[in-house]
C-alpha cells in the first residue's frame, strides 16, 4: 500500500475512532450504532454480516465491547499497528476529559442543566439501538425464514430475560449451533444438487 494510501487510512481510523469515544455517551452498546455507521456506511470497511459477526464475538470475550470493536477494525485495516492506534484514538481523548473534568463532576451531577442533557440524550441512544436490532433482526429473518428466526429470537429471551444465563455463554451457543445449522444446510443442498443431476442426465 503506498505512504500517502496508509497514511490516509490511518487518519481515516483515528478520526472514526476519535468520534465514537467521545460522542458515545453511555457507554459499550450506546457507541457501537456509532462504530457500525463508520465501518459500514462511511467508510465501507466491512459489511453488515461480518459487522453483526464481530458484535456477536465481541460480546462474547471479555472486556469493553466498544474497545474491542475498534481494535478489530484497526486490525484489519492496518494490522497491528492500525489495531494500536484505532484503540488509542478511541480511548485517549475520552480519559483526557475524564481525567479533567474530574474536579468539577460533584458540583455538575446536581445540576439541573446537566440532568436534563441527560434525560435528552437517552432517548436518542435507545432509538439508535433500536433502529440497529431491528436491521439485524430483520436480516436474521430473511436468512433463517420467519418461523425459525423468531423461535430463535424467542430462545434467545428465554435464557437470557428468563433463566438469567449470561451473556457470553447464550452468544457462544448461538455461535457454535449457527456453525452447525449452516454447515447441515449447506450438505442438505449438496445431496440434493447431486440427487438432482442423474435425474436431469436421464431426461436428456
Amino acid at each position: 500500500m503506498p505512504n500517502g494510501s496508509r497514511g490516509k487510512t490511518y487518519g481515516e481510523l483515528s478520526w472514526a475512532m476519535i468520534k465514537t469515544g467521545i460522542l458515545g455517551y453511555g457507554g459499550g452498546p450506546s457507541v457501537i450504532p456509532l462504530i457500525r455507521y463508520e465501518a459500514v456506511t462511511r467508510y465501507n470497511w466491512i459489511n453488515d454480516e461480518e459487522f453483526a459477526e464481530i458484535l456477536a464475538l465481541a460480546n462474547a470475550l471479555p472486556g469493553p465491547i466498544a474497545t474491542k470493536m475498534a481494535a478489530y477494525l484497526g486490525y484489519h485495516k492496518q494490522g497491528w499497528l492500525g489495531a494500536t492506534v484505532a484503540v488509542l484514538a478511541h480511548i485517549l481523548p475520552s480519559s483526557v476529559a475524564m481525567i479533567a473534568l474530574l474536579s468539577v463532576v460533584d458540583a455538575l451531577s446536581g445540576s439541573a442543566v446537566v440532568q436534563g442533557m441527560i434525560a435528552a440524550v437517552i432517548p436518542v441512544i435507545a432509538v439508535m439501538l433500536g433502529v440497529m436490532a431491528y436491521e439485524f433482526g430483520n436480516r436474521a429473518l430473511k436468512g433463517l425464514g420467519a418461523a425459525f428466526g423468531i423461535a430463535m429470537c424467542a430462545i434467545a429471551f428465554l435464557l437470557l430475560q428468563i433463566l438469567h444465563v449470561h451473556d457470553a455463554i447464550v452468544t457462544i451457543l448461538f455461535l457454535a449451533y449457527g456453525a452447525v445449522h449452516f454447515n447441515v444446510i449447506r450438505r442438505f443442498k449438496d445431496r440434493k444438487h447431486k440427487r438432482q443431476q442423474p435425474a436431469e442426465t436421464s431426461e436428456e
